[in-house]
């Protein structure tokens, strides 16, 4: 007896439809690991000015304050390019009260499958009173 097979046959549905979605979902997934790099970049620049900040409110006796400054931020940023690290301490001057600001600039790029969906700048600021 011969089988014969309907138009209407589903067999292989489940196979058309999964490969139409898989792309979808790895692009999705690709991108979701794209974030999460990015936010951990943005979380250790973040912490770098931090550090370079209250390394300068207690350093106002240093020779150099704001080189300290920036070596502290520097050293924090681990697993930043140092090279395309910015980092720029400003002071209003080294007297107690008065305030210190650390800014860094960290290139960013997001990029699906070969092409780069977003680039710019991560930026971060703290002011800390010198102490």
């Amino acid at each position: 007896m011969s089988r014969r097979r309907s138009i209407r046959d589903q067999n292989g549905q489940t196979m058309v439809e999964f490969a139409l979605v898989v792309p979808i979902l790895c692009v999705i997934l690709l991108g979701v690991f794209q974030f999460g790099a990015l936010y951990n970049d943005y979380v250790t620049l973040t912490d770098a000015t931090r550090v370079g900040a209250r390394k300068a409110a207690v350093s106002r006796n240093d020779a150099n304050p704001a080189a300290v400054a920036e070596a502290a931020a520097r050293n924090s940023a681990e697993g930043l390019d140092p090279g395309k690290l910015d980092i720029a301490v400003t002071a209003t001057g080294w007297e107690h009260g008065q305030s210190v600001t650390v800014e860094a600039t960290y290139p960013y790029e997001i990029d699906l499958l070969g092409f780069v969906v977003a680039s710019g700048d991560l930026t971060s600021e703290t002011t800390e009173r010198v102490e």
